[in-house]
């Protein structure tokens, strides 16, 4: 999912990361109310809020129908103020056939007090009989990144504070060509506008590639095999994709490239219970991408524990393992996981080394949210060589 800068990012689940305890505390303390509001209110007449809480802990709702959930979230950062946010979850079944595999809409919006705002829609949607498969994103937003600049050794306090409107429309339409086996076309629109960086405890910063903002339209293909049966919690199987996207002033962009994208997970069911999740990712870069189009490392998925951009350039390696126990042997609902990855980033590859490879790991708790569809509530907390960063999302990291 690593698509360029965002704070927030999803791909299989509700996005919600601050690189601050308060906030990841606070969501923590709604998801922990969330839980055990059942009792809370059985004593009182909350009417709607009672019902529409005991529907989502208590599920009784036909594994083949759908369901959908909302709720707000609250957050703090220095660089945002206050933030008020709305999440959802949509998954269903197609024609509500559970061979089928389980498609999902989630979207996201936000509003801080600083009059930042943003608006996310995610989606992977499969046909009946998996015979097509979409899977893309809508992303409007208005936002500040911190840009810490270009490379792998880059230092660990950011040179700027980047102001900018960001739209992204990705969308991806394939069709099943074998037994699991998907191929077809892609689509990638960024227009990076209204930049502007604000120098953090320095007169100046070198502007990089893009700094004025720009519009580039990618057009490619990918192949990729895919056995998972539940993309928010997979108990076993395999996905590998490889795509290619082409950016060309030919068709209006503001730069030409082209980048190529190699994605790899594993999945290990050990028991009824316990799953070993592997990971090998890779994003490559061919011509001149703008900044915010460069390869990033860290966020909510891949290297938790990094902010996402702390480290950028024109390509990326990156791996990550996760042991998880769903749910524990003493407990229906709750679990755990323990997790570890490593990563860098490069221009070329004659300047790839093992010294620039950074590490972060963690572990979490999970909450069994929709037991029927096996879908959990995920809370992680993770470290690195610079700092943590807590993460609550709707579904596994991957």
């Amino acid at each position: 999912m690593p698509q360029q800068f965002f704070m927030k990012n999803s791909e299989g689940g509700h996005p919600f990361h601050k690189q601050t305890l308060l906030p990841g505390f606070m969501s923590c303390m709604f998801l922990l109310a969330l839980c055990f509001l059942p009792n809370l209110l059985a004593a009182q007449r909350l009417g709607f809020v009672k019902r529409y809480v005991n529907k989502i802990i208590n599920d009784t709702t036909d594994i083949r129908e759908p369901q959908f959930l909302a709720y707000p979230t609250l957050a703090f950062a220095p660089e945002t103020s206050w933030e008020i946010g709305l999440s959802s979850l949509f998954v269903y079944y197609a024609k509500r056939d559970t061979t089928n595999r389980l498609s999902e809409i989630n979207g996201f919006t936000f509003y801080t007090l600083r009059r930042q705002y943003g608006a996310f829609f995610d989606h992977a949607l499969y046909t009946h009989q998996n015979r097509y498969a979409f899977l893309g994103r809508i992303r409007y937003q208005n936002f500040p990144l911190l840009y810490f600049g270009i490379g792998p050794n880059t230092p660990a306090e950011f040179e700027a504070r980047v102001d900018a409107r960001l739209l992204n429309i990705k969308e991806r339409a394939l069709k099943r060509i074998g037994k699991n086996i998907f191929t077809g076309v892609e689509v990638d629109f960024q227009r990076l506008s209204s930049v502007a960086f604000v120098p953090h405890g320095q007169a100046s910063v070198t502007r990089p590639l893009g700094h004025e903002g720009s519009a580039n339209l990618g057009l490619g293909a990918g192949i990729l095999y895919d056995d998972r049966h539940n993309v928010l919690n997979v108990r076993k199987g395999a996905f590998a994709e490889l795509a290619l996207l082409h950016y060309n002033r030919a068709w209006g962009s503001d730069f030409g490239f082209t980048t190529i994208l190699s994605d790899n997970r594993w999945y290990k069911s050990l028991n009824s219970r316990n799953v070993l999740a592997l990971q090998a990712f890779g994003q490559f870069s061919i011509g001149q991408p703008p900044f915010n189009q460069l390869a990033l490392l860290g966020g909510e998925s891949l290297m938790r524990g990094y902010y996402t951009g702390r480290f950028r350039d024109r390509n990326q390696l990156a791996a990550q393992a996760e042991f998880r126990m769903l749910p524990f042997s003493f407990a229906k609902r709750w679990g755990a996981a323990v997790f570890g990855g490593t990563g860098t980033v490069f221009n070329r590859f004659g300047n790839l080394s093992l010294r620039n490879f950074v590490v972060a790991g963690g572990a979490g708790l999970r909450f069994l949210l929709f037991p029927k569809k096996d879908i959990y509530t995920r809370l992680d907390f993770a470290l690195t060589r610079e700092g943590s960063g807590l993460y609550i999302f709707i579904g596994e990291a991957f």
